[in-house]
Order: C-alpha cells, then sequence, then structure tokens
C-alpha cells in the first residue's frame, strides 16, 4: 500500500493531529517525510520524531501498538506538510518475528549521482553498485528517493522479475509515450532489467522495486497475513492484550 499525504499547508494548533494508538501485524509500516514533521511512539519502547528527509520504518511483524502525530514544533508553528507511508509485505516465515523500529536520520541515507547527469539518487533501502542503503529489509528491494533534472534520461539498472513501481510527488516524467504527472504512478513490467524514463520537467519521485513474495495474501484493516485464520488469530491476540502497551 502506499498513502500519499498532502502537500497541505495547516494553521499552528495546539491540538495533537494524526491517528492516535493502533495496532499492526504481519507487515513493516515505512514514513518517508518530505515536509512538516512526524512523532512516533509504540509498544517496543521506541519512538522519535521525524522532519523532512527523514524515514521511519517501523516493523510490526508479530504484533505492535504505534501512534503517529504531527510533530509538537511542527503543529505549534504550522506550514506545508508532505509525507508518504508505504506498507511492506513480510514473507511468511518473517510475520511472527519480533517488532522492530528503524529511525534513520537524513544525515545517514547514502546518496548518489545519476547517468546521464539526471539527478540524484538518495538509497534509503537497497543499493546501487557499491552503495548500500540505511535500512534493513527483510526481502530485495530497493527504495530510492530521485530528484531529477528536466531535459535529461533516467536510466537505472534494476533486478529482472521484480515488481517496480515509480511515483511522482512533483514535476513530470515520460515512458513511451505515457506521461507520469504529479500524484500518479508507474507500474512497469517485471521482464527486463533496465528502466528508463524522459524527464520533462524537475521532479520529485519515489522508486520503489522488490523481489515478489508470491504468497497469499489476506487482509484485514491494519492486519495482514497468509489465511484468513491467521486474522482471527491476530485480532484475538490484540483484544486479549498481547500486543503489549504503548509506555507513557
Amino acid at each position: 500500500m502506499l498513502d500519499y499525504a498532502g502537500p497541505v499547508n495547516f494553521p499552528p494548533t495546539q491540538k495533537k493531529l494524526g491517528v492516535g494508538q493502533h495496532p499492526h501485524r504481519g507487515f513493516e509500516t515505512v514514513t518517508l517525510v518530505y515536509a512538516g514533521g512526524v512523532t512516533h511512539r509504540d509498544s517496543t519502547g521506541a519512538g522519535g520524531t521525524i522532519g523532512p528527509g527523514d524515514v521511519q520504518w517501523m516493523t510490526a511483524a508479530s504484533g505492535i501498538l504505534h501512534e503517529e502525530f504531527h510533530s509538537e514544533a511542527y503543529a505549534r508553528q504550522g506550514g506545508p506538510f508532505e509525507m508518504i507511508q508505504l506498507w511492506v509485505n513480510l514473507p511468511r516465515h518473517d510475520k511472527m518475528s519480533p517488532p522492530g523500529y528503524q529511525d534513520i536520520s537524513a544525515a545517514q541515507i547514502p546518496s548518489i549521482n545519476l547517468s546521464d547527469q539526471a539527478g540524484t539518487a538518495r538509497i534509503i533501502a537497497g543499493n546501487h553498485g557499491s552503495v548500500t542503503g540505511a535500512v534493513h529489509t527483510f526481502t530485495p528491494m530497493q527504495v530510492w528517493d530521485l530528484r531529477l533534472k528536466a531535459g535529461h534520461t533516467l536510466s537505472i539498472e534494476l533486478p529482472d522479475n521484480h515488481t517496480t513501481a515509480l511515483f511522482v510527488l512533483h514535476g513530470q516524467l515520460q515512458i513511451d509515450a505515457q506521461a507520469i504527472q504529479a500524484a500518479e504512478m508507474a507500474v512497469m513490467e517485471r521482464a527486463g532489467t533496465r528502466l528508463q524514463a524522459a524527464i520533462v520537467e524537475d521532479s520529485i519521485v519515489l522508486l520503489l522495486s522488490g523481489q515478489p513474495l508470491d504468497e497469499s495474501i489476506v487482509g484485514h484493516g491494519p492486519f495482514v497475513m497468509n489465511t484468513q485464520a491467521e486474522i482471527v488469530q491476530a485480532m484475538e491476540d490484540f483484544n486479549n492484550g498481547k500486543f503489549g502497551r504503548i509506555p507513557h
């Protein structure tokens, strides 16, 4: 799942804006902030505040409670807000792993120059040549924050048979004769290894690419499992308090 929030301007407020305590099981949530600020707390005791360029990578796995609100400093001053949250599925054998949390600052994310002077890529997850992203993942994937220059060509080599998508936040790309504009996503065919796109306007783009799990998926609200029985078990475990509690 990809949830694109913004861009929008929030006025200054003393209220807590966001999502209160709720559970997850069976997957990971990935929050990327482009503008504004987000504060997270969860039942592992982890938490933190991220701003532009930072990433929170939370592994719900066997079960976690968390909450997400606009950061206190951002809410107090208001202004532009823009973020993306991804839900990254876990393979069957990792769904009941212990929950975890990776708080990745912008300074920890390596950046590389793309060929043809097309711009830069921040390697959040995956790798480009000898450069490896800052995040640990359970399965092979690429999550890159691209800043692209108009008039050049984006040309990237990716693994064969991976699912690949480009989400354009700002600007415009063209693949073959198809234009991909702001708030639009292009999903590629799996066959082949060379991804190419003409950069029509200066653009901010999120590249997502990963090895397909080829497993059954059953989703229900905040749970993503492989069978309906596992969904029922997740609800029972949550109702019985087995996801822990958020420390106060």
